[in-house]
């Protein structure tokens, strides 16, 4: 059988878990029908109030990639816990609150806080990173994020010598979040990076994108980006971090083992179970371009990894 491009597949996590999900929020009947990847330019779609005042210090990333519009970064968002539908998304966080809004930072640590947003970023000095973002469906983007490196915020915090890995966790609350109503998934959202991952200069805490606070459907009011990964890695709207000995059990290491691992490091050389990651299309984009390794971060991140089995890991 000729292998299908990847655009057209529906994650298997997706397809078993739509009609408990449909149960749970009527609103995507429509909408069920539609490719996981499908993109926008296949709809029209007005421009937002937020994207009439975009800005980006950018015109493109340091490949020479153009930026993805505004347009599509605020409408096509993977945020499961509104939505499994990607254009359901924006409309279904429109009223989500995010402020006030406290992120909690300790476990092992000598110096546990817990942050206001407007402390995170009166104290750690916001500036745009434009990074690419590839995700294991197969599709990619290239977003003007604004943020502030993780290092500074945990170097802030002091982890003792025990803390070797970070874990992340998102809000849970159903009631704003219509995706936390099914049972198909254990919630809140967990992610975790190992320490040396999580102090590295490209990983940043995001506030915002396009010059502007983050909108609720990219992951307001603050979200990890660690660019050389697959997405799934960039939990959103976070309230707690933690320094922790062993390693977390992430949340899509716990619905699917055998589909996402720990590291989610992008490698065009492992393919999904399902799917191949050789190529990827850039939203906005029709045709398809090579995948590189750890997303063309490699000169940058791949001596963490030095000795480890890099199709093992990925």
């Amino acid at each position: 059988m000729a292998e299908r491009d990847s655009a057209e597949i529906t994650p298997w996590h997706v397809y078993a878990s739509r009609r408990s999900f449909l149960a749970g929020i009527g609103a995507m009947v429509a909408s069920a029908l539609l490719p996981a990847c499908l993109g926008r330019d296949s709809q029209v779609t007005q421009e937002s109030d937020f994207c009439k005042s975009a800005r980006a210090n950018a015109a493109g990333d340091e490949l020479g990639a153009r930026l993805t519009s505004c347009e599509d970064i605020t409408s096509y968002n993977n945020f499961y816990e509104f939505s499994f539908e990607k254009h359901d998304v924006a409309s279904l966080a429109a009223d989500f609150k995010t402020s006030p809004w406290t992120v909690a930072v300790g476990g092992l640590v000598e110096r546990s806080n817990t942050y206001s947003v407007d402390d995170l970023i009166g104290k750690f000095p916001q500036e745009e990173r434009v990074y690419r973002m590839r995700c294991v469906e197969g599709w990619s983007m290239v977003v003007p994020w604004l943020g502030f490196p993780l290092s500074s915020l945990l170097q802030e915090v002091r982890p003792t010598t025990g803390a070797r890995y970070v874990r992340f966790e998102g809000l849970l609350d159903p009631a704003q979040m219509p995706g936390q109503r099914t049972r198909s998934f254990d919630w809140p959202y967990v992610e975790g990076l190992r320490l040396d991952e999580a102090m590295h200069p490209l990983t940043i805490l995001a506030t915002g994108l396009y010059g502007q606070p983050l909108p609720p459907q990219d992951g307001a009011p603050v979200r990890l980006v660690a660019p050389w990964k697959y997405g799934f890695k960039s939990i959103k709207s976070i309230v707690k971090i933690d320094l922790v000995e062993e390693m977390p059990v992430t949340f899509w290491m716990a619905a699917s083992p055998t589909e996402y691992g720990f590291y989610a490091n992008v490698n065009p050389d492992v393919p999904h179970p399902r799917w191949s990651q050789a190529s990827e299309r850039r939203i906005g984009e029709l045709a398809r371009r090579e995948t590189l390794p750890f997303n063309g971060y490699g000169s940058e991140v791949a001596h963490l990894y030095a000795g480890m089995d890099l199709r093992k890991f990925f």
